[in-house]
Order: C-alpha cells, then sequence, then structure tokens
C-alpha cells in the first residue's frame, strides 16, 4: 500500500504508532495495580496527548471521575515542560468528598523524550486505621463543630457524616467499605434514624463512603 503526502511522514506514523503501543502496555499496569488494592487504591492512566480527553482508564475508582476525563493540573505541566519531575512520590492529596489521599504520579516518555502518558495512584488513607480514628474522636474538642450543637441535625455537614459513618465501621474494626452487606444496610438505616438523611447529598456521600450505588443507598433505607 501507497503512503500519500496527506498522510504525513512515515517516521511520524512509526512514532505515534510506538507511543500507542506503550500506552496500552501502561493500561495493563494501571488494570492490575488497581485490582491488587480493591477499595483502597485508585489507578488512574492519563494519556497526555489529549489533555481534554486525557483520562484513559480508571480502575477501582475512588474519585468519581470518568474516562475521557480531562488531565489534572500535574499532567499539563508535564505536557509543557519535558524536564518535569518523571517520579512525584507520596503528596498529600484530597478526594472530591473530603477524604484524605496520598497520591503518586509517574510520567511516561516516548523515545523522543516527551510526556505522552502518566500514571497515577491515589491511596485512600481515611480507611487505614480505624485506631487512628477512634483516637482522633477521643481527644477532639468542641471548637472543631463550630458554635453549633452536634445534635442540630439539619446543619450536619458532609465531615460530620463521612465521620459518623467511619466511626460506626471503626467499631467493627473494618473500614466503610468492607462492611458486610447487612452491616451496610444496617448503618444506612441508623443514620436515616438519626436525621442524617435531612442534609443535602447525603445520600450520594453515603454512598461514596460505602463504595455502593446511590439507588443502594435508597434501597437499604427503606
Amino acid at each position: 500500500m501507497e503512503h500519500s503526502a496527506a498522510d504525513g511522514p512515515p517516521e511520524a506514523d512509526a512514532g505515534n504508532e510506538a507511543d500507542e503501543h506503550l500506552i496500552r502496555e501502561a493500561e495493563k499496569i494501571a488494570t492490575a495495580l488497581g485490582r491488587m488494592f480493591p477499595g483502597l487504591c485508585e489507578v488512574v492512566l492519563h494519556d497526555l496527548r489529549d489533555p481534554d480527553h486525557a483520562i484513559r482508564s480508571i480502575e477501582n475508582n475512588l474519585s468519581g471521575r470518568r474516562v475521557g476525563d480531562s488531565v489534572t493540573e500535574l499532567g499539563l505541566a508535564r505536557i509543557a515542560d519535558p524536564d518535569y519531575p518523571g517520579v512525584v512520590q507520596n503528596y498529600p492529596n484530597r478526594f472530591p468528598d473530603g477524604r484524605p489521599a496520598k497520591s503518586t504520579s509517574i510520567g511516561i516518555k516516548n523515545a523522543a523524550g516527551e510526556y505522552i502518558a502518566a500514571l497515577c495512584l491515589n491511596l485512600d488513607v481515611s480507611v487505614l486505621s480505624p485506631v487512628t480514628l477512634a483516637l482522633s474522636n477521643l481527644v477532639a474538642t468542641g471548637t472543631e463543630y463550630g458554635e453549633q450543637p452536634v445534635e442540630t441535625l439539619r446543619d450536619r455537614t458532609a465531615r460530620e457524616l463521612r465521620r459518623a459513618v467511619e466511626a460506626a465501621a471503626a467499631e467493627r474494626a473494618a473500614t466503610p467499605r468492607s462492611l458486610s452487606r447487612e452491616d451496610k444496610k444496617a448503618l444506612v438505616q441508623r443514620l436515616q434514624r438519626d436525621g442524617y438523611f435531612d442534609s443535602r447529598d447525603a445520600a450520594q456521600t453515603i454512598a461514596g463512603l460505602l463504595g455502593v450505588s446511590r439507588a443502594t443507598v435508597y434501597n437499604y433505607a427503606k
């Protein structure tokens, strides 16, 4: 088959094919890492060649992002600067619902020395130590909750809801996502009785913490 000028130079085609091959290989690593740490570590592969639709794959989704979502600020920095560090390790981060995370980002360069992809790991550190959670609750002072009493249910924030869910899981020496189906159901019903469903977006927040869908939360609450 002849190669036309409109197709671009053959070496460009070869470079694109090599880049795509490299990203497909990285996709295997992302899948394996995500499945090795279910419920704990989100693994995202960014295709930096298309920053507006960069997420190529996402395993063990903890952030609520989707395939085809845009690149992060760190990805943009790598696109702009080939000398940007190849590995940024163990930096503090936070999921959209407020859970703390520890992140590592690994840049992937092609043969030309250009960043074409980034493999990012986001570890949910909020689920790793129920003991730490219990101790933090023990030493917490009233000033953390502001001037309003905790019993004012309609003013409970997502932080207070998250604290209630994690504390309930800690009572069973577990994490919210590792609770059994029956324990999750009982917890949702307790939260409903205590008035947490009066707050805005409570069902979505609970669903994210327990690792279930919002519809499942409503079914549990029945």
